[in-house]
C-alpha cells in the first residue's frame, strides 16, 4: 500500500516524563516510512511530574510535536477523546505513553491496511504485567467478548490505527478505561471494517499504572454498566 497522505500520532500521558522522550524519538524515525506528512501529539492528562516541561523542551527539536494538557486528571477516556478532537491527519494512531508498546510496530498496522480497512487494532502477543493484572485483564476481555462479540480479539489493547473520517461519525462519552469498549463498538456500528495484528507488550519500566486504583476501577465498572444499558436498549 502507498504511504498514508497524513497521519496523527498521539500518546496518552500521565506522569510519563521518563518514557516519552524515547517513544517520541522512535516515532519520528518510523512515521516517515508510513506517511507523507505527520504530526505527534502528547495528551497530558494532568501529570504531576515534569511531563509538560519535558515535552516543551522536545518541541524545540521535533517539528509538528504538540502538547495538549488537561489542567487536572480527567481520566483515560477523556484523554482519548481529546486526542481524537485535536487530530488533523487522515489517519490517527494512538497508544499509551508508558512505554509498554513500541511505536515502531506501527508498521505492522500499516501493513494490514487495504482500501477497505478502516481500523487496524493490535492484540498483545504476551502481556508483560504482574499476574494480577494479567488475570483481571483476561477476565475483563473475556466477559466483553461474550457480551458484545466485537470485531477484534483484544479490546483492551490501545495500539490502534483508525481512519479519521469514521471518528467523526461517533461520539464518545466514557472518561475511564471503558472508552476502549465504547470506541470499538461504536466504530463497528458506524460501519468501520476491522483488521488486527499481534504486537509486543513490554514490562513497565517507569512509574506505576493508575488504572488499577480502586477509584479508577469503580469508575470503569460504572461506565461499562451505563454503556451496557444503552447498548441493550439500542440507544447507541
Amino acid at each position: 500500500m502507498k504511504k498514508l497522505k497524513s497521519l496523527t500520532v498521539f500518546f496518552l500521558a500521565l506522569n510519563d516524563e521518563k518514557s516519552l522522550p524515547e517513544l517520541i524519538e522512535k516515532t519520528y524515525k518510523i512515521a516517515p516510512k508510513v506517511a507523507l506528512d505527520f504530526e505527534v501529539l502528547i495528551i497530558n492528562d494532568g501529570s504531576q511530574d515534569n511531563t509538560a516541561q519535558v515535552i516543551k523542551n522536545l518541541m524545540r527539536r521535533y517539528k509538528n510535536l504538540r502538547l495538549i494538557s488537561h489542567k487536572r486528571n480527567l481520566g483515560y477516556g477523556a484523554a482519548v477523546t481529546t486526542g481524537f478532537k485535536n487530530a488533523q491527519g487522515e489517519w490517527v494512531f494512538y497508544t499509551d505513553g508508558d512505554g509498554q508498546y513500541d511505536p515502531r510496530e506501527l508498521t505492522k498496522l500499516f501493513a494490514k491496511l487495504d482500501k477497505n480497512t478502516d481500523v487496524v487494532n493490535g492484540f498483545k502477543l504476551e502481556r508483560k504485567d504482574p499476574w494480577t493484572r494479567r488475570f483481571l485483564g483476561e477476565f475483563y476481555n473475556g466477559v466483553l467478548q461474550k457480551m458484545y462479540r466485537p470485531p477484534i480479539t483484544d479490546i483492551d489493547c490501545d495500539f490502534r490505527l483508525i481512519r479519521r473520517s469514521f471518528l467523526k461519525k461517533i461520539t464518545l462519552t466514557s472518561t475511564s478505561g471503558a472508552v476502549c469498549l465504547e470506541l470499538v463498538v461504536k466504530l463497528k456500528k458506524a460501519g468501520a471494517s476491522f483488521a488486527e495484528v499481534g504486537v509486543y507488550h513490554y514490562p513497565r519500566l517507569h512509574g506505576r499504572s493508575q488504572f488499577f486504583k480502586l477509584n479508577h476501577l469503580a469508575k470503569t465498572f460504572i461506565e461499562n454498566f451505563m454503556f451496557f444499558v444503552d447498548w441493550a436498549r439500542k440507544d447507541l
